[in-house]
């Protein structure tokens, strides 16, 4: 009989229950774990700190450029739209001054004995109803059915004016909402490399600015009093320049040694890659477009062993980079946050062509 006893249920206390709390907190612990929530970030060597910051200023670079030519995109956009609501107001006023001299007729004819119905038609507000009844002009006199005929069309005009009005504030503000994803996606992966690079001591951080787009060539940099130091020799690479224009673009270039890089800016102070090359040609006399995409395609595609001074020198395979070639291998560019516009070696980046804009 002792058999068939139902076995005595052990209560969970004292060491019992500490351990399926352990255990408890051991599974919590490993569900967090893959789960991504409580996964501690690995240590890194301030060599891999540097090859992860390189390269997540590489992709904010390639956001940049991507925002500088939505951003070129939605201001053509938003002259197009302004130029089409401008004419759009000039016919209107024309159309009001039509609309003016039939009514002065209307007014002649109502006091002779009534309102032809083409005038009426005319006068409508309702421009569908005018459209629809064209053959009230066979009824009107010449200097009427003219005048008639200037309202149709200006009609038409306006009609086709704001059609198109649309079709551009359309665009533009999917040109908008592509602006805000780039700033988004560059600020992100700024953010990004500065929550890295804070993980390092001041030391590492300067040793890493050091060479982080910098190159170990001749380069410019602030002291304490804001002052630029400058480091590299102005002059030296404008005077092997082919010509008067790439000369004075490379004495720019110069000129801005140890100004911080800004994204989408463009100068006097402040650049990022293609904004400094745009900048230095413009003080020069000569349009570039706004973007390294573009401004490679915008001169004569030169090969290494042909540069010279005022060449454009790009880099990385989706061309996200640029510099002002100054000779003896060596450029001016605007690197990335972490370091100002300086001299550096061609050869530090994957070099991708160059083009000879003048």
């Amino acid at each position: 009989m002792a058999a068939h006893r139902k076995p005595r249920q052990r209560s969970l206390g004292g060491r019992t229950a500490r351990t399926a709390f352990t255990l408890a907190l051991a599974g919590v612990a490993t569900a967090t774990a893959f789960d991504g929530t409580g996964q501690a970030e690995p240590e890194l060597t301030p060599a891999e700190v540097k090859a992860k910051v390189a390269k997540l200023y590489q992709e904010a670079e390639e956001a940049t450029e991507k925002y500088n030519g939505v951003k070129e995109r939605a201001t053509a956009a938003e002259q197009r739209l302004k130029n089409l609501r401008d004419e759009a107001a000039r016919k209107e006023e024309k159309l009001n001054s039509t609309r003016d001299a039939l009514g002065s007729m209307a007014a002649a004819q109502y006091r002779d004995g009534g309102l032809d119905p083409a005038v009426q038609l005319a006068l409508s507000d309702d421009p569908d109803r005018y459209l629809d009844g064209a053959a009230f002009a066979e009824r009107a006199g010449a200097r009427q059915s003219a005048a008639v005929a200037r309202v149709h069309g200006q009609l038409r005009d306006i009609e086709q004016l704001r059609d198109a009005a649309r079709v551009e504030l359309t665009a533009l503000r999917t040109r908008r909402a592509e602006l805000q994803k780039q700033k988004e996606t560059i600020t992100g992966k700024l953010d990004a490399a500065r929550r890295l690079l804070s993980r390092l001591t001041a030391a590492e951080q300067a040793r890493i600015g050091e060479s982080a787009g910098g190159g170990t060539g001749a380069r410019a940099s602030r002291g304490a009093s804001g002052a630029r130091t400058d480091l590299g020799k102005p002059g030296s690479g404008s005077a092997d320049a082919p010509n008067s224009r790439a000369a004075a673009a490379v004495s720019y270039a110069y000129s801005k040694l140890g100004s911080p890089y800004v994204w989408g800016a463009t100068g006097p102070n402040a650049f990022d890659c293609s904004g400094l090359v745009l900048a230095a040609y413009r003080s020069a006399g000569v349009s570039l477009p706004r973007t390294t995409y573009a401004q490679i395609g915008a001169g004569q595609r030169v090969s290494r062993s042909e540069l010279l001074p005022g060449d454009l020198v790009f880099f990385y395979s989706g061309i996200s980079h640029v510099g002002l070639y100054i000779g003896d291998g060596q450029m001016i560019h605007a690197p990335n946050p972490s370091a100002p516009v300086r001299v550096a070696p061609i050869d530090e980046m994957p070099f991708a062509g160059a083009a000879r804009v003048v």
